[in-house]
């Protein structure tokens, strides 16, 4: 098996297509309602559902990552297209100081998390 997307559900998927179109640029898809990204692999999608309401009262039961060669540049690209800061690029454990291992936390304006993180070795 492998992960193919991440459907984000919203009461105003309006409102995240167009904070995400900022953040990764325009979507890659768009129809009945769902709009997606192509990252990496995989595709990040938003869409209507009818059981969201508001705002994520819990969000930090799901977070979506993205992994990235350069945490620090892709972290003030996306800080300057508008995104939704939670907590600056920070060391998660050992690395060396040529290659630390790094990871930063966005909102989208649901309150739903994601992340930049440094590849990890498997």
């Amino acid at each position: 098996m492998k992960l193919n997307s991440v459907l984000i559900g919203s009461e105003d998927p309006g409102r995240l297509s167009e904070y995400f179109t900022r953040l990764f640029g325009a979507p890659g898809f768009e129809m009945g309602g769902y709009t997606g990204w192509q990252l990496g692999d995989g595709f990040l999608t938003v869409g209507p559902h009818d059981q969201v309401k508001g705002q994520n009262t819990s969000p930090g039961r799901i977070i979506w990552n993205l992994e990235t060669e350069d945490v620090r540049r892709d972290f003030d690209r996306l800080r300057a297209a508008g995104g939704i800061v939670v907590a600056e690029p920070y060391s998660m454990g050992e690395g060396s100081e040529q290659a630390p291992n790094l990871i930063c936390t966005f909102a989208d304006p649901d309150g739903n998390l994601f992340q930049l993180l440094s590849p990890m070795p498997m």
